[in-house]
């Protein structure tokens, strides 16, 4: 399954959405009477909005001195970006070694398999805590694509991951290190462990190889930001608007609108046609992935050091409508079942309204605040 480098990058970039499009969002494209109501439920929730906490350019940011940009962006560097890539690389390691103890003898099937599952679904919530962070050397060089290649939107992951091990049943790590990013990462690792009800011996060849070329990946992704921190938050030079804060909010922003188009809205259909297939489709997880990046937007949201900065001037009300915002999101995602997909309709809309909602106070109200602006990237267009 070896694909000429050049291919498998533009194939991993056009699947992953990095490419520019000329084709407008499904929900731009929609007939007028289906968004009516729509339209009428977001401008009541902007017009509340804009009542409470004001429009954004009523805005009055915050001061922000040098001394203390820089003291959070360590504290942001040391404190949740490094743990998050230790957490994932820590995570791969331990898949790793079981899949080395289960997989002496094969086939592999019933707890043993259930052990493997259980671990690579921590494994997959915690890089889903690490993509909060789409710049750096994750993002530099393309690893993202071959830690987590989705959207699958062809299903390439399902096919190649097959054919693969068809086709070298005594895969090592170093062989599946130069192959495409289509059959590596977390979703490789989670068509090996659920398309079937065991594991024959090309399969846990595949589990042991992936799961440690993976960890190599990791560890390399938080081994270069613990030593190059400093440049790549840019916190030495907090002057710079398009680096530091500006770069880190816009990041968590992209996490947002991304979670809410390619993993909500488009596998379920709310807008426009269904596209592609909802994270850790196969595991049937997608709850468990969806609220594993709520998890991090809050931890990054409601810190209490940014709490801090946004309440200097005397007035809480961007962090208490984010940590609402969050709150509702989250709630609602604990009652719906493991299966995004076997949800009512009304609830999905729901959790992508409430997703809506955290968009746009971030982007209204958190990025106003602060004095920043929001990037170029946006992509939510609400």
């Amino acid at each position: 399954m070896k694909i000429n480098p050049a291919l498998a990058m533009a194939l991993s970039a056009l699947s992953a959405g990095l490419l520019i499009s000329c084709v407008k969002p499904a929900d731009e494209n929609k007939a007028p009477e289906v968004d009516s109501q729509k339209v009428a439920q977001d401008s009541a929730t902007a017009s509340a909005a804009n009542n409470k906490s004001g429009s954004a350019d009523k805005i009055i940011a915050v001061d922000i001195s040098a001394d203390t940009e820089k003291t959070y962006l360590t504290h942001v560097a040391n404190d949740i970006v490094i743990p998050a890539y230790a957490d994932a690389a820590k995570h791969s390691n331990l898949l790793h070694e079981l899949a080395q103890k289960h997989c002496q003898q094969a086939p592999v099937s019933g707890d043993e398999l259930q052990t493997l599952r259980d671990q690579w679904l921590l494994l997959a919530q915690a890089w889903a805590n690490a993509e909060m962070i789409n710049f750096g050397p994750a993002t530099a060089s393309m690893s993202n694509l071959y830690i987590n290649y989705y959207p699958d939107e062809r299903g390439l992951v399902h096919s190649g991951v097959a054919d693969l091990i068809a086709a070298n049943p005594t895969l090592t790590a170093e062989q599946l290190a130069n192959e495409s990013a289509i059959v590596q990462g977390v979703p490789g690792l989670e068509e090996a462990l659920y398309a079937n009800d065991s594991l024959d011996a090309g399969q846990c060849a595949y589990v042991m190889s992936a799961s440690s070329a993976l960890s190599t990946r990791l560890k390399n992704i938080e081994d270069n930001w613990q030593q190059n921190a400093t440049e790549l938050l840019a916190i030495d030079k907090t002057a710079d608007s398009d680096r530091g804060l500006n770069q880190w909010f816009n990041s968590l922003l992209s996490l947002v609108e991304t979670m809410k188009s390619n993993a909500i809205d488009q596998p379920l259909g709310l807008t426009g046609k269904a596209k592609g297939h909802l994270p850790a489709a196969t595991a049937g997880q997608s709850r468990a992935i969806i609220n594993a990046k709520l998890a991090t937007l809050n931890q990054a949201l409601t810190d209490p050091v940014l709490t801090a900065i946004l309440g200097s001037n005397n007035e809480n009300e961007v962090a208490d409508s984010l940590s609402t915002a969050l709150a509702d999101a989250t709630t609602l995602l604990a009652q719906m079942p493991e299966d995004l997909a076997t949800a009512d309709k009304a609830t999905q809309q729901e959790l992508h309204e409430h997703l809506t909602t955290i968009t746009r106070v971030i982007k209204r109200q958190l990025i106003p605040t602060l004095g920043l602006r929001v990037g170029f990237n946006s992509t939510d267009g609400d």
